[in-house]
């Protein structure tokens, strides 16, 4: 059911468009290539079970939460109302 302009599915579309948004920006953020074994913020070794689980990886699990924790997203607002932009 649409309402006004918009055609019928539009809410459904934008729901959507912004799950694939973040699931793309996730997947660029995944590490590529070879692991490396020390650390390059603290330079302690990367235990090898993290290692192999994780391609790729550059950071320790501690210095990783660390830089996680930093890089939180509040996500986009798409429909720019005043109520979107206080959840």
């Amino acid at each position: 059911m649409a309402g006004g302009w918009s055609k019928d599915g539009a809410i459904q579309d934008q729901i959507d468009a912004s799950v694939q948004d973040a699931v793309d920006r996730a997947r660029n953020q995944l590490p590529k290539g070879e692991s490396i074994s020390h650390c390059e913020e603290c330079d302690n070794e990367i235990p090898v079970a993290r290692r192999q689980a994780v391609a790729g990886v550059r950071l320790c699990v501690a210095c990783q939460t660390t830089l996680d924790e930093a890089n939180t997203l509040c996500g986009y607002n798409r429909r720019g109302s005043k109520d979107s932009q206080l959840r």
